[in-house]
């Protein structure tokens, strides 16, 4: 989301971690997966807008990839970079539910993205995952979490944030700050 998509009003709920390697990424990713599949269980009708922001190489793909793994997914994650849009069947509490993973970078603007049907999928239980929100700018739905990340002076380091900007979104991003609490102390 851009300062422009992103609602005037402050986070109802922030969660903030430096990652130095790539485990402490795909280890905040799995608890994130983990508070999705919390909330399908108690709500699995429900849908989750998801925009994953940072410049180019800071990790987006990588936090997408571990994140659909974190919910079950045993194949191999793509990146839509080519395609624009992966989808995931997933399962959680013997529900099914979807994944659309996106990414709209090589989109010219949000025309494109209105005439490409893609917005079918936000009415389906499951969430939709986007990099590069802005190439859709006033055309998606608002989202529930914002993750930005921001990369480190090594490849593999980077600064997550993830801001819940719904009740829903809120609910799983104070899940997803329980289970950091936790293991932080374990």
């Amino acid at each position: 989301m851009t300062a422009n998509q992103t609602p005037q009003t402050s986070p109802k709920a922030s969660l903030k971690q430096y990652c130095r390697q790539e485990a402490e990424t795909a280890s905040l990713a799995q608890r994130l997966a983990a508070s999705i599949q919390e909330n399908m269980k108690h709500s699995p009708k429900s849908h989750l807008n998801i925009s994953l922001e940072g410049d180019l190489g800071a990790g987006k793909t990588t936090f997408a990839r571990h994140l659909i793994q974190g919910l079950g997914y045993e194949g191999k994650v793509k990146s839509p970079t080519y395609t624009l849009c992966e989808p995931y069947e997933l399962q959680s509490n013997q529900q099914a539910f979807t994944a659309h993973h996106f990414d709209l970078y090589r989109m010219r603007d949000s025309l494109e993205w209105q005439e490409a049907g893609f917005g079918e999928y936000f009415d389906v239980p499951g969430f939709c995952l986007i990099e590069w929100p802005e190439k859709a700018e006033g055309t998606l739905p608002t989202f529930d979490i914002q993750i930005t990340l921001t990369a480190g002076t090594d490849d593999n380091e980077r600064a997550i944030e993830l801001n819940a900007f719904s009740e829903q979104g809120k609910k799983v991003v104070e899940q997803t700050q329980k289970a950091q609490a936790t293991q932080i102390k374990s």
